[in-house]
């Protein structure tokens, strides 16, 4: 009778895998560590209600629009507020920015302040939930570089590169947490029926070459000839290269995270009806930008690195190349401004 040796395997929390990475750092104050655990304990109650949202009435839109203009679904104004009260007395935060926030959001004067900024995307996606689409939160920390206790607005407008951490929630078939501290990428996938992110996807690393292309073609009359020959260069029509498979959901978390596991691009040109592009740099662009370099891909507005953008506004929007790395080259190459000689 042949004996089959399963070989256990770890159980990790996300906890403990935090304390494990501090502890490689012995100068680390264990407050970014803080603000991981904070973040991670209001993805789980944004989660229970993403997952009662069929059952109960949080459902749909509101009567308000947010700083966007955009027409704000009731989840998105729960999970802000959810990530709100999460973070905002752990005395680590000196201030945070949402992107359905038209300012900087302060630290109460009854609580103590730290010395990092917080920018988080409540609900990306959320008009999918009625339709049952995965939606997600993503959420950027910076150092504070002003002096005084509160949080202010050069301590936002700082360039992706200066992150020290961002991450990601989707909320789908299971929910789970992606995140970078600027030394690799993990993945931690909740298990509800303990109520704890377990280490599922450790050290992930995303394609050189993918084999998705995640693009709204409803604007492709909008865009430029440099644009419609680089979406006919993905699709394989100009016969360099190999075609890919066009997968769009029209949530930026769900067509991000299926390209960093499987290999792709995400794609957002800027266009006529949008000429400065239409997604956030602080809130959605840095963020994911950070953890698509680290783990190997890349991320570009078109003509520069992503994180290598100085921010001028706190709600800036930016055209977006984003995934791995050989695409985006592909992207800047073919989306470089043409020399005129003489």
């Amino acid at each position: 009778m042949n004996v089959v040796n399963h070989t256990p395997v770890s159980v990790v929390t996300i906890e403990r895998f935090i304390i494990e990475q501090e502890r490689l750092y012995p100068e680390a104050s264990g407050e970014l560590s803080g603000i991981l655990y904070d973040i991670a304990l209001a993805a789980k109650m944004i989660s229970n209600k993403v997952r009662m949202a069929g059952l109960v009435d949080i459902i749909g839109a509101t009567e308000n629009e947010n700083v966007q203009g955009e027409t704000q679904q009731k989840l998105d104004v729960l999970s802000n507020d959810i990530m709100i009260k999460a973070m905002d007395h752990g005395g680590r935060l000196c201030a945070m920015a949402s992107e359905e926030e038209p300012d900087i959001i302060p630290i109460p004067d009854r609580f103590r302040t730290g010395k990092y900024c917080l920018m988080f995307d409540p609900l990306d996606g959320s008009s999918n939930i009625d339709v049952n689409v995965p939606v997600g939160t993503i959420f950027s920390v910076v150092r504070k570089i002003t002096n005084g206790r509160a949080g202010e607005l050069e301590d936002f407008l700082q360039p992706g590169r200066r992150q020290v951490a961002a991450g990601y929630i989707i909320y789908g078939s299971s929910t789970m947490m992606v995140y970078s501290t600027g030394q690799g990428v993990h993945g931690f996938t909740l298990d509800p029926s303990i109520g704890e992110f377990l280490l599922s996807h450790p050290n992930i690393r995303t394609p050189h070459k993918g084999k998705f292309l995640s693009v709204n073609d409803s604007y492709e009359q909008y865009w430029d000839e440099q644009v419609k020959a680089l979406m006919r260069r993905y699709r394989g029509l100009d016969g360099v290269q190999q075609a890919h498979n066009v997968r769009y959901v029209g949530s930026l978390v769900a067509d991000f995270h299926r390209n960093l596991l499987a290999g792709g691009v995400f794609v957002y040109p800027a266009n006529s009806m949008s000429p400065r592009g239409k997604l956030r740099l602080l809130y959605e662009a840095n963020p994911l930008a950070f953890i698509c370099e680290q783990a190997g891909g890349a991320g570009s507005d078109g003509r520069i690195r992503i994180l290598d953008v100085q921010p001028t506004e706190l709600h800036q929007r930016t055209p977006l190349y984003l995934g791995s790395k050989g695409d985006v080259m592909t992207a800047i190459e073919m989306l470089m401004p043409v020399e005129v000689t003489a």
